[in-house]
């Protein structure tokens, strides 16, 4: 039998664990009986069948568990039991309702994108989760209301080994998830990926190469820069030291970045790996940004006492200096990795919003 090489296989996000438990819970709700294996759509588009365990129906709640297999990138959320708890709400045709139960997070600050006091179920989940009760709910949802409560048993241990605490999340994990799929990005596979991505522009002549963090942000610089090659466009996630050396042994001359405000504050700050976990977002930078843009001192203040580089975008935004505080991050990130490489290489900046919608450019030029 062939096997994926040791570092290359990939997972599923908690949200598409999720999205898949309560696909089950509510098939059983209609069947009577929960499927020990369900096929689910996951954000990315594809069709994935996942293993069902725990499934009971009693007093009008049905309830299914999918167990999270992290691939080859095993965080604390490897092996979680994602479970979905369904029942009928009879007044309120064709609502879904997402609730969360024990062991998913509770949103305490704002920042996040997410309504305090609610669930840290992210929004990308959150609908991925509801396009999959409609799919097979339609007919249901045209007399009654569904709720769905995600929960995750043991879920408030596992968040001690997060930065949710520190970002305003208590009492369990975030569901997570844009594509559905974790690719293996902590791995010396995908580090090696990220290399060979640059070489293979540099043996083909590009004298160009477009860093991204994901693939958010890689649809948007696609988008943003059609001329270039598609060989031009290199995923770096979290490798932003390893992607940048290997830009100055190929003798590439110019570097695009392309990013959103968390992780340009770590490049920003001056950190060559910008994992979540490794160190906490420098809020003090972003206010001394904000400071710089003209924002009143005690918003500033605000943004320094805060964990997260969303919060203060969402500040900068309320007070219409949303575009000049992405470039003067997009500027800081430039003079930044300059320090680091200088005159090795033009470097411009392009940062999108959470939609993936441009909002600010800067360059050395």
């Amino acid at each position: 039998m062939d096997r994926k090489p040791k570092g290359t296989r990939k997972g599923f996000t908690t949200g598409a664990c999720s999205a898949a438990a309560a696909r089950a819970a509510v098939l059983g709700l209609i069947n009577g009986k929960i499927p020990e294996h369900i096929e689910c759509v996951i954000p990315n588009g594809d069709s994935v069948t996942f293993a069902v365990s725990d499934g009971v129906i009693a007093n009008g709640v049905a309830h299914a568990v999918v167990i999270k297999d992290a691939g080859d990138d095993p965080d604390c959320t490897d092996k979680a039991p994602l479970t979905a708890d369904v029942r009928l709400i009879e007044s309120q045709a064709n609502q879904v309702v997402l609730k969360g139960g024990p062991g998913v997070g509770t949103i305490t600050r704002r920042g996040l994108g997410l309504e305090v006091g609610g669930p840290a179920i992210n929004p990308v989940p959150r609908k991925n989760i509801e396009e999959n009760v409609r799919a097979v709910a339609a007919d249901l949802l045209k007399k009654c209301g569904i709720e769905v409560t995600i929960s995750v048993p043991g879920g408030e241990a596992m968040a001690k080994k997060t930065l949710n605490a520190r970002l305003g999340i208590i009492n369990g994990i975030s569901i997570l998830g844009t594509t559905g799929i974790v690719h293996p990005y902590s791995t010396a596979a995908f580090r090696a990926s990220v290399i060979q991505g640059i070489e293979v522009a540099a043996n083909q002549g590009q004298d160009t190469v477009v860093l991204t963090t994901g693939g958010r942000t890689e649809k948007f610089v696609m988008r943003e820069l059609p001329q270039l090659d598609p060989s031009c466009f290199v995923q770096m996630g979290d490798f932003l030291k390893y992607a940048l050396d290997t830009v100055v042994e190929r003798n590439i001359r110019h570097v695009i970045i392309g990013g959103m405000v968390g992780k340009l504050t770590k490049m920003a700050q001056g950190e060559t790996i910008t994992h979540a976990g490794r160190n906490a977002v420098d809020t003090g930078l972003l206010a001394e940004i904000a400071k710089g843009i003209g924002a009143p001192d005690e918003v500033c203040e605000e943004i320094r006492a805060e964990e997260t580089a969303r919060y203060a975008s969402e500040r900068m935004e309320e007070l219409g200096l949303i575009d000049e505080f992405h470039t003067a991050l997009a500027q800081k990130t430039i003079s930044t990795l300059k320090q680091r490489y200088p005159d090795q290489f033009s470097i411009t900046v392009l940062v999108c919003d959470f939609d993936g919608n441009k909002i600010a450019e800067a360059s050395s030029e």
